[in-house]
């Protein structure tokens, strides 16, 4: 007998070449499904057989697309849980394809390397219902990297998990089980009045005014690199921080509290002046000596200009940031008000002042 006929015993089972077709409505949607199997009179048996157990599991609510047909498109469209669907690693770079446009530079290069040198290699073939809170455990108690690096490497993959428990992906974010790692703050340690003198003696020119500018103004690089002639404003003794660059490109500030207004200390509007020989001309107030062009990170300072001058100067070495340390102990130990210490630096309010500084306040 031939198979179309034999096939019309089994309604919804159409036999296709060298493949069987399934036919039956989920949710009021026609759905059509493939086995890749030879037709046979016991092939075409079997197969009504599972059809009527499908049929049988959407009457009484237990029927789970993706459990039936995992690789079919409909599956995660359908399946009780389209999550059981997804690899991590499809899901993750699924996020950072629609996130990407809406983040910084620097962000991208983070969640790059997270993404794909770490979140990749240690959970990618996972499915999003597969990972709980004991695997990432397990991972993390394997890194031989900084608390502080751990919790930035699994930042994508919480906001990944949480974007996915939102849109019903998954019944649990097994993240919310996973608490970040503690990270010592470390405590600050900035310059004392005679070393800054000794650090600016070992400078000339452009690079003094650079530097103690720094000091004076508790600026981070990235700003301080990006500072143009156009945001100092001399007859009102200010400035305005609008901008910063990193990488080599400009963006806004770290924070909305970033874009401030600064009052001009003595000795920051001196490296001002200073400085107006080299670049009046140009639009960014600090150029690098050796390119005449503006310095593009900090990188070429702390190595041609920060730590030959310490090493000159006899002082042990702290990395650049300390500046800035340096101006919130100096203006806290002279008597300024907290909340106006905390306006300068960019702080939202003088909580992270207090935690930081809180022994320079009288």
């Amino acid at each position: 007998m031939d198979l179309r006929e034999i096939a019309k015993q089994y309604p919804g089972v159409i036999p296709r070449g060298n493949s069987i077709q399934l036919a039956f409505t989920y949710n009021g949607i026609r759905c059509r499904e493939t086995l890749k199997v030879t037709p046979t009179k016991t092939i075409l048996e079997s197969a009504y057989g599972k059809l009527q157990a499908i049929k049988w599991e959407i009457a009484i609510g237990t029927f789970d697309y993706g459990s039936h047909f995992p690789n079919s498109k409909k599956a995660r469209e359908l399946s009780k849980t389209p999550g059981a669907m997804i690899t991590i690693e499809q899901a993750l770079k699924e996020w950072f394809l629609q996130k990407r446009k809406r983040l910084q530079p620097s962000s991208i290069r983070d969640y790059e390397q997270s993404i794909w040198s770490k979140l990749i290699p240690g959970f990618g073939k996972l499915r999003l219902t597969d990972l709980t809170p004991s695997l990432v455990n397990r991972w993390i108690a394997q890194q031989k990297i900084t608390n502080k690096r751990i919790n930035n490497i699994l930042s994508p993959l919480r906001q990944m998990l949480k974007d996915a428990y939102f849109d019903g992906l998954i019944e649990t974010n097994p993240m919310d089980r996973v608490r970040n790692l503690p990270i010592n703050t470390r405590e600050p340690n900035p310059f004392r009045p005679e070393e800054i003198e000794k650090i600016l003696n070992q400078l000339q020119d452009q690079e003094r005014n650079l530097i103690q500018f720094a000091f004076w103004t508790g600026l981070r690089t990235s700003e301080l690199i990006a500072l143009r002639w156009q945001d100092i404003d001399f007859d009102n003794n200010r400035f305005y921080v609008r901008i910063a660059k990193v990488l080599g490109k400009e963006k806004s500030t770290k924070t909305t509290n970033g874009l401030r207004t600064v009052e001009l200390q003595p000795q920051a509007k001196e490296a001002l002046l200073n400085q107006m020989e080299y670049s009046q001309q140009q639009e960014t107030v600090f150029l690098d000596p050796k390119t005449g062009n503006p310095w593009n990170n900090d990188k070429p300072i702390r190595q041609r200009v920060w730590k030959p001058a310490l090493k000159a100067a006899s002082i042990t070495y702290r990395n650049p940031y300390q500046t800035r340390h340096t101006f919130a102990s100096l203006m806290l130990s002279r008597g300024e008000n907290p909340m106006w210490v905390a306006g300068q630096m960019g702080h939202k309010d003088w909580g992270m002042i207090r935690k930081i500084y809180g022994r320079w306040i009288s």
